[in-house]
């Protein structure tokens, strides 16, 4: 059965720094989805005003636009946007693959969020928070999934799935908050797989912080 594919093209609410919003369009355009992306601007605090609100509660980017559906959460519009678009080896449909999907997907939201996501908002943006917590979970985070890159190329097994989406960006981006990823080649290489796929986009890059820790 041919895949679906949306009646217009899905519009993609964002901010051309945040590396949640990279997830969004790197899936979109993994899928070859047709997209257009509404700049946020955050600073003007676009994201307060009632009509974005209206679609993400909490403020926040990213948010799609499919039709009449409005999806917020960058590690929800992964799902819906591999269910309602992709084939099961994006999101697999056994238990087993489902299940290994949905610990990537914890990550993204905990260690990924609280370690190379928060060093680099402490670092590029200012906020804050805890850079030197922030070092030390990034570094036992990747000292854990090293290892498990030198065993398979993607984050469950032989292929790509949502759980590489989630995790790239700010692991990909984890220099720009202090973090090196001189260390950990395994990690390194399977970013170089990602960034090989066909319908990869990067975010933009930042100066580097002048030290990496």
């Amino acid at each position: 059965m041919p895949l679906a594919r949306p009646d217009q093209p899905i519009r993609l609410h964002a901010a051309r720094l945040s590396g949640h919003a990279h997830r969004a369009k790197l899936c979109l355009s993994l899928l070859g989805l047709p997209f257009e992306t509404v700049e946020v601007n955050l600073a003007a605090g676009e994201q307060r005003q009632p009509a974005f609100l209206a679609m993400s509660p909490f403020g926040h980017v990213p948010v799609i636009e499919d039709g009449d559906t409005a999806i917020f959460d960058s590690n929800a519009i992964l799902v819906y946007l591999a269910k309602r678009y992709g084939d099961a080896s994006w999101l697999p449909d056994d238990p087993v693959g489902a299940a290994h999907v949905a610990q990537w997907l914890s990550l993204a939201a905990g260690q990924i969020a609280y370690g190379p996501c928060a060093a680099r908002l402490i670092k590029l943006f200012g906020y804050p928070l805890d850079y030197a917590s922030a070092v030390r979970i990034s570094n036992a985070l990747f000292a854990v999934i090293e290892p498990q890159f030198e065993a398979r190329p993607f984050a469950i097994g032989t292929h790509p799935t949502i759980a590489d989406v989630a995790a790239y960006t700010y692991i990909a981006h984890a220099p720009e908050g202090g973090v090196s990823l001189e260390p950990y080649p395994n990690i390194r290489a399977w970013l170089a797989r990602i960034e090989a796929l066909p319908g990869f986009v990067a975010m933009p890059k930042s100066a580097l912080p002048a030290t990496a820790a």
